[in-house]
């Protein structure tokens, strides 16, 4: 006889986003890529095989930063909000509903990050 399974109760949403369970770990970062326009100033359409990847993003979240040769945690110079310019071909993609929405993300470390937009 095959086993009952139990229900469980569905979650009830009251429109906020859940926090994720994906936190960064040593000198990483987690980055929400910026879309890039989907028409061009001259009406022209890019469709989304066509478009490059983004690198402009924003951190979502940080890790707690490197350990040295010493075991001395060197903290990482990023924070929660800032505004990222990082290497193109750099990172792994955060596979999609992790975080409860459309939104691309990505798992880059320090090192892969270019430049903090003012």
């Amino acid at each position: 006889m095959a086993a009952a399974k139990a229900k469980t109760p569905a979650k009830k949403s009251n429109g906020a986003k859940a926090e994720p369970n994906v936190v960064p770990l040593g000198d990483r970062v987690v980055v929400k890529q910026t879309r890039q326009e989907e028409v061009r100033a001259s009406g022209l359409v890019i469709p989304d095989t066509a478009r490059e990847k983004p690198q402009l993003g924003e951190v979502i979240a940080v890790g707690p930063g490197r350990l040295d040769d010493n075991g001395k945690r060197i903290a990482i110079d990023l924070k929660k909000g800032d505004r990222v310019l990082y290497a193109k071909y750099s990172g792994q993609d955060v596979p999609r509903g992790v975080y409860g929405d459309e939104d691309d993300y990505m798992i880059l470390k320090e090192s892969d990050v270019l430049a903090k937009l003012a």
